[in-house]
């Protein structure tokens, strides 16, 4: 086994169960609810417990704000592997999301300073959710092979933007809050019954932007599960992830519909916290192995609503 660890930030929306099984650490966002502070993930808590707490006020209206991990703590956590002299693998969401990724930046270079020989990887997963989670797992594979985490790293940032993620949204009000889409867009939307499906782009740094639009609900569904036929990879040997905000009943029914265009396994858990208040309850996404992003969207891309607008957490 490589002798490194490997930690990620709690965007990369990774199940208990899968974090346990690979030894992965997650380092937590933090949020404010009514201006209570809460993590956004806890050890030994299950995230389904905190998750659905969460979709639940965001629904009642409370006001919730997030920020990105600061350098102190993403340093608090990795310092106890390098007193081991273990090196670190340490997965962020996207920095064209996030701040956080350049906080971990940040950390890298104090902690190599005072931890001379030993390196602390940070790989820019150009993705969110688990679409970021998945590239923390097979590096997880990998580390259990034998692989170092130099390999491990160097594969990750070749292949970052292999991992694609789509997304369909329950309320157009908290794009409007996010500043993804105008009020006046909102209103009509709704009133039209209009769902955006959105991806993460082939750009650098990635982004979360509009992919296409559909009319009602089980289109929305019907064109994550067609986006799935188009761009996956082997789908019948890879694990596909859904993530749901406080939806189980739509997160099953595309998983049956991926299932029926090939996909091997699938896995639903609920969606992260930090990037699901910006998309809100209701959100359904999905995550695969597939086509390089950064290549052109197949033929049927829908026309989009708007120009996306940029969104640090």
């Amino acid at each position: 086994m490589g002798e490194f660890d490997i930690y990620v930030d709690s965007g990369n929306n990774i199940p208990d169960h899968l974090i346990k099984k690979h030894d992965i650490t997650v380092i937590p966002y933090t949020c404010l609810v009514n201006g209570e502070e809460r993590w956004c993930y806890e050890k030994d808590v299950p995230f389904e417990e905190i998750a659905k707490k969460y979709y639940d006020d965001l629904r009642n209206g409370a006001d919730i704000k997030t920020s990105l991990i600061p350098k102190e703590r993403i340093m608090e956590y990795v310092t106890p592997s390098l007193e081991k002299g273990r090196d670190v693998l340490l997965f962020t969401i996207s920095s064209g999301i996030s701040g956080t990724h350049n906080q971990a930046l940040y950390a890298k270079e104090e902690l190599e300073k005072k931890y001379a020989g030993l390196k602390v990887y940070v790989i820019d997963t150009a993705n969110a959710s688990m679409g970021s989670g998945l590239q923390a797992l097979r590096a997880a594979d990998l580390r259990d092979m034998g692989e170092s985490a130099e390999t491990c790293a160097k594969h990750a940032a070749e292949s970052a933007y292999k991992y694609n993620s789509f997304l369909t949204v329950g309320d157009l009000k908290y794009l409007k809050k996010s500043g993804r889409i105008s009020a006046t867009l909102a209103i009509a939307g709704t009133l039209l019954n209009i769902k955006p499906v959105l991806t993460a782009d082939g750009n650098t740094p990635a982004k979360i932007t509009f992919f296409g639009k559909e009319r009602g609900r089980k289109k929305a569904l019907l064109s994550l599960a067609e986006a799935f036929s188009a761009r996956a990879e082997n789908p019948e040997s890879q694990t596909v992830f859904i993530a749901h905000a406080d939806c189980a009943d739509d997160a099953n029914e595309l998983a049956e519909m991926l299932k029926e265009r090939g996909a091997g396994e699938v896995v639903t858990e609920y969606y992260d916290l930090c990037t699901g208040s910006h998309v809100g309850p209701g959100t359904v996404a999905m995550f695969f192995y597939g086509t390089d992003r950064k290549n052109p969207a197949p033929a049927a891309q829908k026309k989009t609503f708007s120009k996306p607008a940029a969104q640090t957490i």
